[in-house]
């Protein structure tokens, strides 16, 4: 699969067929995740990787659309210092977001789903993950198996995209 191919088919899975994560799968998409850009090659960025089952349940609590994390082979929690603080640049999520999309897309090369998750509740997040206080996550990543394998050669659905024509404005903003 090519990068472009998987940019038009790769889709949120929620639902997850039970299986663990191959090794060699799990390692492919963090190091992707490693790989990705980063603001003056800061790399301001950890991964807590959650495979056990009780602690996937866990985590699906902090959030209200967290909940496909319980039923995921593993789970990335993406930390970073704090985005909100007040010497914190912008990039910082600027580049987590990178991070994330190529550990997406190279799950999805690899035959597996992913759906990310907003972390509603950091504190519970931190007791959870037991990352450091001076350190913060808004996402977790929740990836495995698709419970029906058809989702990763489904078609598009019609209209699921807005056209370029409505979101591209070349030069400036007219009409």
């Amino acid at each position: 699969m090519n990068v472009r191919e998987a940019v038009h088919t790769k889709r949120a899975i929620r639902s997850f067929d039970g299986r663990p994560l191959a090794r060699a799968d799990l390692d492919q998409i963090l190091d992707a995740g490693r790989r990705a850009h980063s603001s003056k090659n800061q790399q301001r960025w950890a991964f807590i990787v959650v495979e056990d089952r009780e602690r996937l349940r866990s985590l699906s609590t902090v959030g209200p659309f967290a909940g496909h994390i319980a039923g995921a082979a593993a789970a990335v929690a993406l930390v970073t210092p704090d985005p909100y603080g007040p010497d914190a640049p912008l990039s910082i999520l600027w580049d987590l977001g990178g991070a994330a999309a190529q550990m997406m897309l190279v799950a999805w090369d690899l035959g597996v789903g992913s759906c990310p998750a907003t972390v509603y509740e950091p504190d519970a997040a931190r007791r959870i993950l037991g990352f450091p206080a001076d350190m913060h996550c808004e996402y977790v990543l929740s990836f495995g198996y698709p419970a029906d394998a058809a989702a990763l050669t489904a078609p598009n659905r019609a209209g699921g995209r807005r056209p370029l024509d409505e979101l591209v404005h070349h030069e400036r903003w007219e009409g």
